[in-house]
């Protein structure tokens, strides 16, 4: 039996990621802030209580993540799923008005995050078949694709992220770890990211593929 661990695991794809997972069969560890208020991942470790585990993780504590990783170090982590991310500029004023303290928050969240949870388990993740680690980032982070300016503090966070993925996939490429990085956003017409559904392509009947990560690189999977 396969296992994922995950961040950011109690909305949006996170829980999606979770509910696909689980309906596959996959031991799935799911990370949030607070598991006592997080009502659908709750319901779903209802519905799968043997595969659905609930861990308490504020991906900006490292002390936090270190302690969960001493938890769960009899585990084998076949997948590590760095979800949990943050937006912080919704609302902003843009150039002339940055908020240098959510600058720091987002970089926390979006770029250190991924590196320290690869830190914490990659020998958990070692161990296992697969030994695939996936980030989730956003065209957003795309310095080419830069078209419509601002965004500052999320566009440099997740471009950030983006050379974290690549050197991880450099340095734990001995071990036989793959890290690679996975779209799931897209822009609307202000240049603000939008999430695509996870689920969508699932739940059409015609659609070649769903968009959860693979071992292969297939699909939405941009091998870095």
């Amino acid at each position: 039996m396969k296992t994922l661990l995950i961040t950011g695991a109690n909305r949006g794809i996170g829980l999606e990621f979770c509910k696909q997972y689980a309906a596959d069969g996959w031991r799935v560890l799911a990370c949030c802030r607070n598991p006592g208020k997080a009502d659908a991942l709750n319901k779903l470790a209802a519905r799968y209580p043997e595969l659905v585990k609930l861990h308490a993780l504020d991906v900006t504590n490292h002390a936090q993540i270190e302690q969960l990783a001493r938890t769960l170090s009899d585990e084998t982590i076949d997948l590590l799923i760095n979800d949990a991310g943050v937006y912080p500029d919704a609302g902003r004023g843009g150039f002339g008005h940055t908020d240098y303290a959510e600058w720091m928050i987002a970089f926390s969240i979006n770029t250190m995050a991924p590196l320290k949870m690869v830190e914490s388990f990659v020998e958990q993740i070692a161990r296992s078949k697969l030994k695939l680690i996936v980030t989730i980032t956003s065209q957003m982070g795309s310095i080419d694709d830069n078209s419509s300016g601002g965004s500052y503090l999320y566009r440099s966070s997740k471009a950030a992220a983006n050379m974290v993925v690549k050197s991880l996939a450099v340095d734990l490429k001995e071990k036989g770890i793959t890290s690679v990085a996975f779209n799931t956003l897209g822009q609307d017409r202000h240049g603000r990211p939008q999430r695509h559904d996870p689920g969508r392509a699932k739940r059409d009947r015609h659609a070649k593929s769903d968009r959860r990560p693979h071992p292969g690189g297939h699909g939405q999977i941009h091998r870095q």
